[in-house]
């Protein structure tokens, strides 16, 4: 009896044992057996500390310095500018539309009607000033908080799934990501130097690379290929299929690292157009990464090396290529990269072309026409002047056109109406919370994500 009872405590011992080694195993693994990106924990919480400390500086140095170039103009417009047709599009599956960053005059039914009015998610950290753009396909809407938490939902607000594949380690720094739609997939890149792949029905994880690096542009996605630029100015290829690396170009790397999202686009002819931090733009063929030419705009653009560099979305339109930076606007031959014309203001947001006009709107609230040959300024107005005096105080910090009508939101809460063939104010909206990211329109239906994670449909 003796010897069975001793058997039987050193069977339950080694029992108790392999529970507590499949526990440790278990805790100690990830989703991403495969690509090991959880390993070597110690050096990652150390990477991560360090990141800390960077969003409390850059939180800090955001206070101290600002390279926007003030626009103050205004222009009376001499002409009705004729527009074309809107045209209808049935989703908006990554930044700037498609990867040409071509928005034009896209069909909207009106904003007379809200349909959707939902907090979803939560910013966690307000003061980071980052928001995703919001993205649709078909009946569904996809954007993350700045957890890192993805949402997938339906138009009436319901949700489908929500995704977040970050670790304790990773909860005090917040998520700027950047999302795409391409294959039935969600390519996602963020901050913290993650790039992976998410079903874009179930949310579940397809692939997970660690770069290493905070990722510091746009995700772009042409012919199976991801393009994305790091904050060490590196333009790299990532297979959609598997996040394998295709190619890496390493360019200058600015002292300062920019905090605003850097662009990219591809033209119709399937070439890569970027822009860096150091101001550096480039003409890629994204097979191999080889570079056609490169322009330095730095002597444009930079009136104090302490600057944070920022740049509009690069439009690729025909032959040319148009964007802006904090102090100047530009068009460019795509050919020889030779400049076709500068102009002395700055755009936030993707600028819109419709036949031979570029619209644009200031972050200091000015709403202006160009004409797309010369650069020469057709219209220009202060489109703040519409709210209280008291409610100009405020930044604009997106827009885009909705038949014919130009829709621009504000850091204040407001959402402001011009009409695009009269270059000028209308009327308002008042949304109540902040916005910090562009609006979209999608199957007749404009949306706006607030600060506070707010999701509001009109149609």
């Amino acid at each position: 009896m003796l010897s069975y009872s001793l058997h039987l405590l050193i069977m339950i011992k080694n029992k108790t044992i392999i529970f507590f080694l499949i526990f440790i195993l278990v805790n100690n693994c990830s989703f991403d057996s495969k690509t090991g990106i959880w390993d070597s924990e110690k050096e990652e919480k150390v990477r991560i500390s360090e990141l800390e400390k960077k969003q409390r500086e850059i939180i800090e140095t955001k206070k101290i310095y600002s390279s926007e170039n003030i626009y103050a103009e205004e222009v009376l417009l001499k002409k009705k500018i004729i527009l074309s047709k809107p045209i209808r599009n049935s989703s908006w599956e990554m930044n700037g539309l498609n990867h040409k960053n071509f928005v034009g005059n896209i069909y909207l039914s009106g904003i007379d009607n809200i349909f959707l009015k939902k907090k979803i998610g939560k910013n966690k950290f307000l003061v980071s000033g980052s928001i995703t753009l919001i993205l649709s396909y078909e009946d569904n809407l996809i954007f993350s908080d700045d957890r890192g938490i993805i949402y997938n939902i339906k138009k009436n607000g319901k949700v489908n799934w929500k995704q977040n594949i970050y670790k304790k380690t990773y909860k005090k720094i917040y998520k700027t990501l950047t999302l795409a739609i391409y294959n039935n997939s969600i390519y996602i890149a963020d901050n913290i130097g993650f790039i992976y792949a998410i079903n874009l029905d179930s949310g579940k994880l397809i692939w997970i690379k660690n770069h290493g690096i905070s990722i510091k542009s746009n995700i772009k996605i042409f012919d199976n290929k991801i393009f994305l630029i790091d904050q060490d100015n590196r333009i790299f290829a990532l297979n959609t299929m598997n996040g394998e690396k295709i190619w890496e170009l390493l360019t200058i790397s600015s002292f300062i690292k920019s905090q605003n999202l850097l662009s990219l686009a591809i033209s119709e002819k399937g070439n890569l157009f970027a822009i860096n931090s150091s101001a550096n733009l480039f003409k890629i063929e994204p097979n191999k990464g080889n570079v056609f030419w490169t322009k330095d705009i730095s002597s444009s653009t930079l009136s104090d090396a302490t600057d944070f560099f920022k740049s509009s979305e690069i439009v690729s339109i025909d032959n040319e290529i148009i964007f802006s930076t904090d102090s100047s606007f530009f068009s460019f031959n795509v050919n020889n990269s030779s400049l076709n014309w500068e102009k002395k203001v700055s755009s936030v947001g993707v600028p819109i072309v419709d036949k031979n006009n570029i619209f644009i709107v200031s972050s200091n609230g000015y709403f202006i026409i160009l004409e797309k040959d010369t650069g020469k300024t057709i219209s220009s107005t202060n489109i703040l002047k519409i709210l209280k005096k008291r409610k100009q105080e405020t930044r604009v910090s997106g827009f885009v056109m909705g038949s014919g009508k130009i829709y621009a939101v504000t850091s204040n809460g407001y959402l402001i109406v011009c009409s695009a063939s009269l270059g000028k104010a209308e009327y308002f909206k008042k949304i109540g919370d902040p916005i910090l990211s562009n609006p979209i329109i999608s199957n007749g239906e404009l949306y706006i994500l607030t600060q506070n994670s707010k999701i509001i449909g009109f149609k």
